[in-house]
């Protein structure tokens, strides 16, 4: 006797809240979750195109991006992801996590730390608390919340709660953003 296999789609198990980290419109008829890693070069390639989505569908799609730092093979994503938060906590996340991403092969500490003064942000302060590990609950949560929606890689994408298994090319994500917008 042979069993049907059963076929799922992976939804996000932990829907977004007024503490995400968000760009675009609350309203937006389309929300796209990434679980990034700021040192992971395929999240850097969908970077690019994840802000054309949100400059050509300003009004359709608002952005939550949460963390997915995969340490074992990125030693600074941690660390990136935890100086990303302290700039959140000073109210400057997305100036932080582009920066991030637009100086993916910096992320060094030494890097890291002229990027924190490059924005302008104190970078004693974010070092102290990137040393501490003061934002690392709020990553590992992020984490903890990709593993149970069935994360297991980076970029992942979620459109209105849907893991996108397309690809993050401009036209896929354009395709993705527009099908759930008429859905």
């Amino acid at each position: 006797m042979t069993t049907p296999l059963q076929v799922t789609t992976a939804r996000l198990q932990l829907p977004v809240t007024a503490t995400d980290h968000a760009r675009g419109p609350a309203d937006a008829p389309v929300t796209l979750v990434e679980y990034g890693d700021f040192q992971c070069r395929f999240c850097g390639a969908a970077y690019t195109n994840l802000a054309e989505v949100l400059r050509q569908r300003v009004d359709t799609v608002r952005l939550v991006y949460r963390h997915f730092p995969i340490a074992n093979v990125h030693p600074y994503a941690e660390s990136a992801a935890e100086t990303a938060e302290a700039a959140g906590r000073r109210g400057r996340f997305w100036e932080m996590h582009d920066w991030l991403y637009e100086h993916q092969d910096q992320l060094d500490p030494v890097h890291l730390s002229l990027g924190v003064e490059q924005l302008g942000l104190p970078p004693d302060e974010v070092g102290a608390e990137v040393a501490r590990q003061a934002h690392a609950d709020r990553v590992r949560q992020d984490f903890v919340g990709g593993i149970r929606s069935g994360v297991d890689g980076t970029p992942t994408l979620f459109v209105n709660e849907v893991r996108h298994d397309g690809g993050y090319d401009l036209a896929d994500l354009l395709a993705a953003v527009d099908a759930a917008a008429n859905a």
